[in-house]
């Protein structure tokens, strides 16, 4: 069975896919943004999945890669096109070859035009291919820059990706009005540009006559792209906290195992954003927790002290992962949710008081 996950950058109108065995949990991450690294890290790490490669599409444009900071963070190798002219990859992908993960595998198919170096994955049984920018829905990626060609394109489309069977689904790098996935046969019929009767010069004509503005970030995207995501010397990404052993959760908190607290009492100051009745009632509450319901909390952030980290706790982990949020944007930058609340505390025999019984 495969796994298969769809994710959004919205800086970009960036998708980013994800495919796993289900039985090996060996998975693949294709085009993954910089910027989305922990998100798609935490995804990864909560499906408790294996990342082998991570693969780009193509040399992109409008974002930086997250497949060097993903290799850091996973220890993932790095697999691009051969044709892309990239540095730092761990395999170099020629057309044909395929890149198993588990019992899955997608092959590798040249589709040039967007750039010299496009490729599109197939997945081993034809169900579902991953474009890159070479083939958009109901439309196709510029061809007036990094080694764009019309003309190559329009053949890339009509020979690769057009030649699998109509009812695989397509899936692009990007699309802008919230489109998510077309198909062979949706695309052959309705594509303006590339569909129907449209012929070689037609296309050309068009795409000639695109006149868009250049990316915004292509001057810096292209050039760290080409390190396959590498930042220049003194230009690291910031660190993941250092205070406590955290996970990142897909939601964007920072978690904390209870055990790690409890070991740990003194490395933090816990807030308990339960209702009073909750605070003295069956669960009972942290030795040293201070009392500040949810719905004051962003009122009364003015009482909380500054000298360690926050831990924020309720019943099951839902309220005080709202909590995290509400101090970050009051300026707390070391805070944490613990995991799974009062309930998990207590599942774990650690020590409460004012429990009334």
């Amino acid at each position: 069975m495969l796994i298969f996950r769809q994710m959004f950058d919205t800086t970009s109108s960036t998708y980013t896919y994800l495919l796993a065995d289900n039985r090996t949990r060996e998975a693949v991450l294709i085009d993954p943004v910089f910027e989305q690294v922990r998100r798609d890290g935490a995804l990864i790490e909560e499906l408790g999945l294996k990342l082998l490669y991570t693969l780009d599409t193509h040399v992109h444009a409008d974002h930086v890669t997250g497949a060097w900071m993903m290799k850091q963070r996973l220890g993932s190798c790095i697999g691009v096109s051969a044709a892309s002219g990239s540095a730092g990859a761990d395999r170099l992908l020629n057309p044909g070859e395929k890149v198993a993960f588990g019992d899955h595998h997608v092959e590798v198919r040249a589709t040039p035009g967007h750039t010299h170096g496009c490729v599109t994955y197939v997945l081993g049984d034809k169900s579902r291919a991953f474009t890159g920018d070479c083939l958009l829905i109901r439309g196709s990626g510029r061809t007036d820059f990094q080694q764009g060609s019309a003309r190559t394109m329009f053949h890339s489309v009509r020979e690769q990706i057009f030649t699998l069977p109509e009812e695989c689904l397509l899936f692009p790098a990007h699309d802008y009005r919230g489109l998510t996935v077309t198909s062979v046969a949706e695309e052959k019929r309705f594509n303006p540009r590339l569909g129907g009767t449209i012929c070689e010069n037609d296309f050309v004509g068009y795409m000639t006559n695109l006149n868009l503005p250049h990316p915004k970030q292509i001057d810096i995207a292209v050039p760290a792209n080409l390190k396959c995501g590498a930042p220049e010397e003194g230009h690291m990404p910031p660190k993941d906290p250092d205070w406590a052993q955290l996970t990142l959760s897909t939601a964007g908190t920072w978690e904390m195992q209870p055990t790690w607290l409890a070991e740990h009492r003194a490395a933090a100051h816990v807030i308990d954003v339960r209702e009073p009745a909750e605070f003295t009632g069956e669960l009972g509450h942290i030795k040293g927790a201070k009392l500040v319901p949810l719905g004051q909390l962003a009122a009364r952030v003015g009482e909380l002290p500054k000298d360690r980290p926050l831990v924020t706790v309720c019943r099951a982990g839902g309220r005080s992962a709202q909590a995290t949020v509400i101090l970050q944007k009051a300026g707390f930058e070391r805070v944490a949710n613990l995991t799974g609340g009062m309930l998990r505390w207590n599942q774990e025999k650690l020590p409460v008081e004012g429990r009334n019984t």
